[in-house]
Order: structure tokens, then C-alpha cells, then sequence
């Protein structure tokens, strides 16, 4: 049993998942910055200053008014967190978009460098067409013609 999992786990595919799955964490933490360090505070200056995440409706219960969705949340009050549902759909926009904008940077990266490649393999084969028979090739295939010549006019 120890085999089959080490083999399983030898395998190319796990292993490149894992390393995607690493991979992907580190890229969250980076689109998650970049979200709520550089676009958030901008969307905030253009919408006024509005932060939608602490605004809910009291369903039931008593809640302190002016009191945060947090405090909220504590005092066991049945609540409707709109304000938190638009934040989560505004985010996902943002991080959606922002990882478009990064796949089509990617893609764009790797079709110039398989341009390239390819131009580079071209002019390879053009510069370096390919060697002719050698010196040594020629005289064999000359005494191959002479041998057979000569044993067509001997028979």
C-alpha cells in the first residue's frame, strides 16, 4: 500500500497539481492586494467614500442604531447584509478582471515568443540548407556506376 502511494504520488500530474494549487494561493494574495490596496480605494473616492459592507437590514432581534454589521452580527440579531453581498459581487468583478487582464498579458507573452521561436527555427533552416553528398559519397557512387557498367558489358 506504501508503494501504490508513493507512485501515486510520483506521478507528473499530482505533483503539477500541488504545484498549482501553491502556485494559485500566491496569486490570490497578489490579486487580493492589488484589489484592496489599489482599486477598492479608488472605486471609494468615486463613489463617495460609500463603503457598502456594513450595510444590512435588522430582520429581527434589537440592534443599536448606527451600530457596524459586526456588532451587529454579536448581538444575535437576524440580519439582511446587502451591503455585504454587493462588496462580495463588486470584488469578484475586480479580481475577474483583473485576472483577465492578466491571462490576456499571458497569452499575448507567449504568442510573441512562439512567433519568435518559430521565426528563429525558419531562418535556422533557410541559413543552413542542407549538406550535399561528400567528396567521398560522389566517388563511391561513381565506382558503383562503373562496376556496373563494366559487368553489363562483360555478360
Amino acid at each position: 500500500m506504501l508503494k501504490e502511494f508513493r507512485d501515486f504520488i510520483a506521478r507528473g500530474n499530482v505533483v503539477d497539481m500541488a504545484v498549482g494549487i501553491i502556485v494559485g494561493a500566491a496569486f490570490t494574495a497578489i490579486v487580493r492586494s492589488v484589489v484592496s490596496d489599489l482599486i477598492d480605494p479608488v472605486i471609494g473616492l468615486i463613489v463617495g467614500g460609500i463603503d457598502f459592507s456594513d450595510m444590512y437590514v435588522v430582520l429581527s432581534g434589537s440592534v443599536p442604531d448606527g451600530a457596524s454589521l459586526a456588532a451587529a452580527r454579536e448581538e444575535g440579531a437576524a440580519i439582511f447584509a446587502y451591503g455585504a453581498f454587493i462588496t462580495a459581487v463588486i470584488n469578484f468583478m475586480i479580481i475577474a478582471f483583473v485576472v483577465f487582464m492578466l491571462v490576456k498579458a499571458i497569452n499575448r507573452m507567449r504568442a510573441a515568443a512562439e512567433a519568435h521561436r518559430k521565426a528563429a527555427e525558419e531562418q535556422a533552416a533557410v541559413a543552413d540548407p542542407p549538406p550535399g553528398p561528400s567528396e567521398l559519397q560522389v566517388l563511391l557512387e561513381i565506382r558503383d556506376e562503373l562496376r556496373k557498367r563494366d559487368a553489363g558489358t562483360t555478360s
